[in-house]
């Protein structure tokens, strides 16, 4: 906001709020979990661009030796954000139609 030449407090009144929270923000834009999960994101996604036939459950192996250590549902979580899965992609669900009809309908 100072950077384009509008004064914090004039700023906070407009958008309300807190002057506080904005100068501990300015102090420290990334917070650590933030950085963990990018870290984190990071070694499952050079797991997953050297193996992309393998589903998250290995690349969260590959990401532990690498030293990111995390749990398989937070693995599974990051890959679901970003879209990774295996190459050789999902089942899917049968859709069949309907046959002819085994009786008339005698109503």
């Amino acid at each position: 906001m100072t950077g384009d030449g509008v004064p914090v407090t004039v700023a906070c009144r407009v958008l309300k709020p807190a002057r506080q929270p904005y100068y501990r923000w300015l102090e420290r834009p990334v917070t650590g979990a933030e950085f963990e999960q990018a870290t984190r994101a990071n070694a499952l996604s050079d797991a997953h661009r050297e193996d992309p036939e393998f589903g998250y459950r290995f690349l969260a192996d590959e990401a532990r030796s690498a030293g990111s250590g995390m749990a398989d549902r937070t693995a599974w979580r990051i890959c679901r954000d970003n879209n990774w899965w295996s190459v050789f992609g999902k089942k899917r669900g049968s859709i069949k139609k309907a046959g002819p009809p085994v009786h008339d309908g005698l109503v």
